[in-house]
């Protein structure tokens, strides 16, 4: 049984160890993404604008799929701290049943749906249909992203990241590829646009699913060969579901909020939408960053936690969270004084408005990525120890507060009003999660 025991030696090299290719893996999945932004923004605010619009939808997919993944994650490596392999297995197995039926359901909404889910934007109707194009081909990628997730939670779960790291890479690789074969119509390739990148994204993510599946649906896969779909145990797919269930409310949610500002920020044409479309994947460096933490901290305190490790769980929070200041502190000083050149990697400099709105984006954002950072280790910690509707209401402060202030303050400062009601929210969330830590404790 190829597993990590996370019970063991040194707390800070069990988290580095577990957390590096974690935060690695969560760069390969924002690159996707970033990689889109980057052809694109060379096409104009336009197709950014309908990119970042249908990416919103990609987000709430890979929300949804945390209720699988953190099910996994949850379950697995607490069967793994105490020993029972035996039910580790039944527990992936039920997990990838589920993951296949709620991915496939998603998809399907997405396909039909798009005219309707764009229509929330009002955008002109030229960058409404780039959006639904963009939306109803990537539907096929974003039921292998579901799934994609689901399989890393299994490997998370048995304390390794490494293999997820590897197989979400030679995605990337291949997206990268294809993005300017397909938006531009180099060589033989048709020049689709905004559609190009999305049947590059969804090619990227089945070459991932596939290299998953040859490994889980197959005798070398640790846990026992798995199968796609299996007859669905209630006690183990209601625990997975409960347990993953706060997780992706909580996701889900924030994804609706932050659709919420974008259909806000649309007030101001695409020029809004762009700005805060590439703004959001340059700030997903932090939050990706402290997601890795997150993760980490959740498999080690699983684990420890099965084991009856208290101590340990406590050692390790106070490592987990210095570990991700530091990183969040530097990710900050360098988004603050780059924030010009970061904008101009993304839309060409003709755009003007579209970079002015993003360099003040950024510099708001960046100067509280701490908060962000904090945020998501306390997401991790709470669901390892089972107290993941914490989550649900960390999400609910910080999120419900940026959507009231950023209807207040836009009224009276303008879009502008949007970026300074965002780290508002985290830091009221932080210290909440906080208190509430200490006195748990």
């Amino acid at each position: 049984m190829k597993t990590t025991d996370l019970t063991q030696g040194s707390i800070f090299k069990s988290l580095w160890i577990m957390a590096v290719p974690l935060i690695s893996a969560s760069f390969i999945q924002m690159a996707y993404s970033m990689t889109d932004m980057l052809w694109l923004g060379h096409l104009g605010s336009d197709a950014v604008a309908a990119a970042g619009a249908a990416g919103f939808f990609t987000w709430l997919c890979n929300a949804l799929s945390f209720m699988t993944k953190i099910g996994a994650e949850i379950t697995v490596s607490q069967s793994v701290g105490s020993k029972d392999y035996r039910r580790a297995a039944h527990y992936a197995s039920q997990a990838i049943t589920l993951s296949t039926t709620i991915g496939f359901i998603y998809a399907c909404i997405i396909i039909l749906a798009a005219p309707l889910l764009m229509g929330l934007f009002r955008f002109e109707t030229s960058i409404s249909t780039q959006a639904i194009d963009y939306m109803r081909l990537v539907a096929p990628g974003l039921f292998f992203q579901f799934n994609n997730n689901t399989f890393s939670g299994l490997y998370n779960g048995q304390g390794d990241s490494r293999t997820p790291f590897r197989t979400s890479a030679v995605g990337l690789i291949v997206n990268i590829i294809l993005d300017p074969l397909l938006i531009y119509g180099i060589g033989p390739f048709p020049a689709w646009g905004t559609a190009g990148a999305a049947v590059a994204t969804a090619l990227a993510q089945l070459v991932v699913y596939g290299i998953f599946a040859h490994r889980i649906f197959s005798d070398r896969f640790p846990l026992g060969r798995m199968h796609l779909l299996s007859r669905l145990k209630q006690d183990y797919a209601r625990r997975i579901i409960l347990l993953g269930l706060p997780v992706s409310i909580q996701n889900a949610l924030f994804s609706m909020f932050s659709l919420t500002l974008a259909t806000l920020a649309a007030r101001w044409g695409a020029v809004g939408v762009a700005a805060q479309s590439i703004g959001a994947q340059i700030e997903a460096i932090s939050w990706m960053t402290a997601a890795g933490f997150s993760t980490a901290l959740a498999a080690f305190t699983g684990q420890n936690y099965g084991a009856g490790n208290q101590e340990r769980i406590r050692k390790g929070t106070r490592v987990a969270f210095a570990m991700s200041i530091g990183f969040s502190v530097m990710i900050s000083v360098l988004v603050c004084l780059f924030a010009g050149p970061l904008m101009k990697i993304f839309v060409s400099g003709k755009e003007v408005a579209v970079i002015a709105a993003g360099v003040k984006y950024l510099r708001i954002e960046g100067a509280f990525y701490l908060g962000i950072g904090c945020l998501f280790l306390l997401y991790g910690y709470y669901r390892a120890i089972k107290r993941a509707e914490m989550s649900v209401v960390l999400t609910v402060i910080s999120l419900g507060l940026r959507v009231l202030l950023a209807y207040v303050l836009s009224a009276v400062i303008g879009e502008v009003g949007i970026w300074v009601a965002i780290p508002i929210g985290w830091v009221m969330a932080d210290v909440t999660g906080i208190v509430y830590m200490r006195r748990t404790w």
